[in-house]
């Protein structure tokens, strides 16, 4: 069985205004934590939303936080590992990529 995988979610109560139609940050560290949980059963993970807004106490979050208020990177931004794999309008594809590098099976 793989090792838990870490993922985060950055982003705020408000959409991304470059993102016209997508889902809120929220709405899509939700269906994240659902669509992931459902492919990869009983595989662990921990999946963390990161409210930008906030004070940080973790370094790489205040850092990731700053880089998307600065309009470095879209939000929602989704890390797995440490990894971007999707800002903006996130697709499950490369999220499920990455995981799978990390040892995760849909056949588990």
């Amino acid at each position: 069985m793989p090792k838990e995988i870490s993922i985060e979610v950055y982003g705020t109560d408000v959409i991304c205004a470059s993102c016209v139609n997508a889902p809120s940050s929220i709405d899509t560290y939700e269906w994240l934590e659902a669509a992931i949980s459902r492919k990869y059963k009983d595989q662990p993970f921990s999946i963390t939303y990161i409210d930008i807004e906030k004070q940080q106490d973790l370094e790489h979050r205040k850092d990731y936080a700053q880089r998307i208020l600065d309009d470095e990177f879209f939000y929602p931004l989704v890390l797995v590992e440490g990894e971007v794999v999707g800002e903006g309008y996130v697709q499950l594809k490369p999220v499920y990529k990455e995981l799978e590098k990390h040892g995760f099976s849909a056949e588990a």
